[in-house]
């Protein structure tokens, strides 16, 4: 009899993979350490940061879709009360430097030349030049005596506030001079003239933040490129920079850097 022939058995082992690196677990543990130190950094800089951006990061938390009060910059919540009082300030120091001028013997002739508005800046104050060039000497960078005066009652109350200061000369489309020294030479020198008397007479060294000299290329009066009023210097009492700074970082910018 033969031998009975044993059945061949086949034995299949299914092989796990592991994948390159033994799996995915590491990328898990990576993308929580990560996160952790965002959180980490995030941290760290609210705690270096101004009081306003800290009431905007909080509104934001509990005001997501912002139905709360409008900042002005597209950001709704607690901190937009902090930017509604800063302008609101601005507001009442207009309406005080304009009743200032009014109530000024000097000045009072000249209060048509002297222009308060609000803009998304800050406050912007422009002096107006008339035919009679009243607040330089003509062709000079030299303030007259209405300009001194005038320069004299802002820098006073401005060297009262936190805000920083911008000055710009500008002058009319009439040729000025020749190559060494034209409309541009003679806005910056304005400017910078202004800037000087300010800062001898109440507005702090550290306020101002720039001087630009226009010459006719930002005109008042576009249609009249010649006309008197184009001779300017306008003083911008700016809102808080820092706090533009904080919001520009809360929209996804970099931090603004701690105060010292």
């Amino acid at each position: 009899m033969s031998a009975k022939v044993q059945p061949v058995i086949i034995i299949k082992r299914k092989k796990s993979s592991h994948g390159g690196s033994h799996g995915g677990a590491w990328k898990v543990a990576y993308a929580d350490f990560v996160t952790a130190m965002m959180a980490l950094f995030i941290v760290l800089w609210l705690s270096s940061s101004s009081e306003p951006v800290k009431k905007a990061v909080g509104g934001y938390f509990a005001d997501p879709k912002g139905k709360g009060k409008d900042m002005g910059n597209g950001l709704r919540g607690a901190g937009s009360e902090s930017l509604t009082l800063k302008k609101d300030e601005m507001s009442k120091l207009k309406d005080k430097l304009a009743l200032a001028v009014k109530d000024s013997p000097a000045l009072r002739k000249i209060k048509e030349q002297v222009v308060f508005t609000m803009t998304s800046e800050g406050l912007r104050i422009e002096m107006l030049e008339g035919e009679r060039s009243t607040f330089f000497e003509l062709g000079s960078p030299q303030p007259t005596e209405f300009g001194r005066d005038l320069l004299g009652k802002l820098a006073e109350e401005i060297g009262k506030l936190p805000n920083r200061v911008a000055v710009e000369g500008h002058t009319d489309s009439k040729p000025y001079g020749g190559i060494d020294y034209s409309n541009w030479e003679l806005s910056s020198d304005r400017a910078n003239s202004a800037r000087r008397w300010m800062q001898r007479h109440g507005m702090r060294m550290d306020q101002v933040t720039q001087v630009r000299g226009c010459a006719d290329e930002s005109p008042r009066e576009a249609v009249k490129a010649d006309d008197s009023s184009n001779r300017r210097i306008t003083v911008i009492i700016q809102y808080e920079p820092v706090m533009a700074a904080d919001l520009k970082a809360l929209k996804g910018g970099p931090p603004a850097p701690p105060k010292k």
